[in-house]
């Protein structure tokens, strides 16, 4: 007669709970984000609606600052200048960022030519507009040199009212196409190749296969490249500070640069925390409209 023995069954072993681990880890960025922009944003919310100089205490002034951003003459003339800066901006950079891509993804994906490409994006703003202050400078820049070397008359590209946003809008397209075309880049690699051979067997060129196939299933990456590069054009300041300081005849002066003028330059910090919300609630409303219209959240991949 045989006796068999049952081992006990082991108990798995119970599931780690790395809350307290990942919060831990997530800790010192909250902390800068409560830091660095909720408590900002809150304190310049609370300014909009004081008369503040920095020498003396808040004092509440109700909506006097929205009443006089309404009837402010300069402020929706830098809201114009802004709107035609992110027109020009958006344009240019999205076509020429969107081409960068699609020939690095049709023609090459060499990983020196990408850094090539985003070379000039970690040049800093101050730098970058200090290098095209020199290149473009009326009397003395190399532009202008060579353009007067062919026979052509100079160009007051930073002088004239009609070039300075033009020219403001091709420095940072300059500086940041690389970046822009790179994010696109990385949404091409999400179309299967299938699509492409199937173009090719149905007889569609490279501008066909482009229309029909690159530009639809890339809808979601173009709709959130359109809304951080719309953000990013709203806030402009650097290249303006150094290049034009707002003119000539306030024909460059946009919103963040009539902001910090008000505020750093005449130290009304109450008004300019004023056009400061205003810009802040025109960036919200736009993205909104932006990710409805482009539909971001969704995709013609299935």
């Amino acid at each position: 007669m045989t006796t068999t023995t049952t081992r006990p069954a082991r108990s798995s072993p119970r599931r780690r709970d790395d809350t307290r681990l990942a919060l831990l880890f997530i800790l010192p960025a909250l902390i800068g984000f409560l830091v660095f922009m909720v408590w900002p944003t809150l304190r310049g919310i609370y300014l909009s609606f004081t008369r503040f100089n920095l020498l003396t205490p808040p004092e509440f002034n109700g909506l006097d600052n929205y009443v006089r951003m309404v009837q402010d003459p300069v402020f929706w003339n830098s809201m114009r200048v802004t709107v035609y800066y992110v027109i020009v901006n958006i344009a240019l950079q999205t076509a020429v960022a969107l081409v960068i891509a699609v020939m690095m993804q049709r023609l090459t994906r060499r990983t020196w030519l990408r850094g090539i490409v985003l070379t000039p994006y970690l040049v800093s703003n101050v730098v970058a507009a200090m290098v095209f202050l020199w290149i473009l400078d009326y009397q003395l820049g190399i532009g202008n040199t060579l353009i007067a070397a062919i026979g052509l008359d100079r160009v007051p590209f930073l002088s004239s009212e009609a070039w300075v946003i033009p020219t403001i809008a091709v420095i940072n397209v300059w500086r940041h196409v690389g970046y822009t075309a790179l994010l696109i880049f990385a949404g091409l690699q999400t179309i299967p190749e299938t699509m492409y051979e199937a173009g090719r067997m149905d007889g569609a060129g490279e501008v066909r296969m482009f229309r029909s196939i690159t530009v639809p299933l890339l809808r979601p990456v173009l709709a959130l490249v359109l809304i951080i590069t719309v953000v990013g054009s709203f806030q402009v300041f650097d290249t303006v500070a150094i290049t034009t300081r707002g003119g000539p005849v306030d024909s460059s002066r946009v919103l963040q640069y009539y902001i910090y003028d008000v505020a750093f330059g005449r130290f009304q910090f109450g008004y300019a925390s004023a056009m400061s919300v205003a810009l802040l609630l025109v960036l919200v409303i736009i993205t909104f409209i932006q990710y409805r219209v482009t539909r971001a959240d969704t995709s013609d991949l299935s």
